[in-house]
């Protein structure tokens, strides 16, 4: 802990930001357990402050301790799973049937905090209970859900179900224990049944690819050359992610106009058929007016065309484009590190 001198400069650290640092000091499973028992909106704060967190020097790391320990001074040994063990004394006591009718009548309510799995269900999964839990089950949902979200569960349903859905959620006014037992029954099976693992896109080449376009031309060059070295195919495909089609768009008239006269009608046609017409203007107008026409025809005649196609004629020019600018025949003015 701090000693006496460096008492006065002692950083502050609590809320969100002292947990933040308590969590990353636990074992990741009790961490994990930790975090299971929050609402959705305190995992978000939570987590944004754990990645803040992971430089924390060692003066608000202890300071983050002292929070937790005076917390602690605050706590009566008594509460500690208090729930739980007074549960246990009544139904010992009295057997169960008495004891779940007297509880139901002096425990507190925890139903608002289960509710709270609604709020990591998938829209299809809400849509699913809908359409097939009883309507007053449904209701529920509804009068619980935040009222965008509610709105597209709704939608999927056919006009009877929606009418009665909200007929029974507008004339709601108490709800029994009974319900939300009902309620609870159902989202826990629902969750289970759908569970699934979330998975957010990171990294790739995309990501690297912007990574190394942000480094000096030197750095950069250096950078895929190693990765070429390490792993060809890899290094090559961040490299056609450096330089996708759209970046045409930052290129000079008379630059655009001397890469695509390097490049087939038919190929032209097919990769500008899967941008929008701002960009195919642009291209076009660097083109002859005779050329431009042709490729005009061209993209007239094409109908539907698959996306996979699209992208590989993107490539083709692309690949064009890094030939002319390492053979030297263009220059791309104001931007090479972008480029080169």
């Amino acid at each position: 802990m701090l000693d006496a001198d460096n008492a006065d400069r002692a950083p502050t650290v609590d809320g969100a930001d002292a947990a933040a640092i308590l969590l990353l000091l636990l074992d990741e499973a009790d961490a994990s357990a930790l975090v299971r028992e929050l609402g959705q909106d305190e995992v978000l704060r939570l987590g944004k402050a754990m990645f803040a967190a992971t430089d924390a020097d060692e003066q608000r790391v202890d300071a983050a301790l002292d929070c937790f320990a005076a917390q602690c001074r605050n706590v009566s040994a008594l509460a500690l799973n208090a729930d739980e063990r007074i549960r246990s004394v009544m139904h010992s006591a009295l057997g169960n049937v008495r004891a779940v009718n007297i509880l139901s009548e002096i425990a507190p309510q925890s139903s608002a905090a289960s509710l709270e799995i609604l709020r990591w269900m998938e829209l299809d999964q809400i849509a699913s209970i809908l359409a097939s839990e009883h309507p007053q089950v449904g209701a529920l949902i509804l009068a619980v859900l935040v009222p965008a979200v509610a709105a597209k569960a709704v939608e999927t349903l056919v006009e009877a179900q929606q009418i009665d859905l909200m007929v029974r959620a507008a004339q709601l006014t108490a709800v029994s224990a009974a319900a939300i037992e009902d309620l609870e029954a159902v989202l826990t099976s629902a969750s289970a049944a759908n569970q699934k693992p979330l998975h957010q896109p990171v990294g790739g080449p995309g990501d690297v690819a912007k990574i190394i376009k942000q480094m000096p031309k030197p750095l950069s060059e250096k950078a895929i050359r190693a990765l070429k070295k390490h792993d060809r195919i890899l290094g090559q495909t961040i490299e056609e992610e450096m330089f996708i089609f759209e970046n045409l768009r930052d290129l000079d008239k008379k630059t655009l106009g001397s890469v695509l006269r390097n490049v087939d009608a038919k190929l032209l046609a097919l990769a500008l058929k899967g941008t929008d017409d701002a960009m195919a203007n642009q291209c076009l107008a660097t083109l002859s007016k005779r050329g431009a026409e042709t490729i005009r025809d061209e993209m007239a005649e094409l109908t539907m065309v698959k996306r996979a196609d699209v992208d590989i004629a993107q490539r083709s020019i692309m690949l064009i484009f890094r030939q002319m600018v390492a053979g030297g025949e263009i220059v791309v003015a104001g931007s090479s590190d972008e480029y080169v």
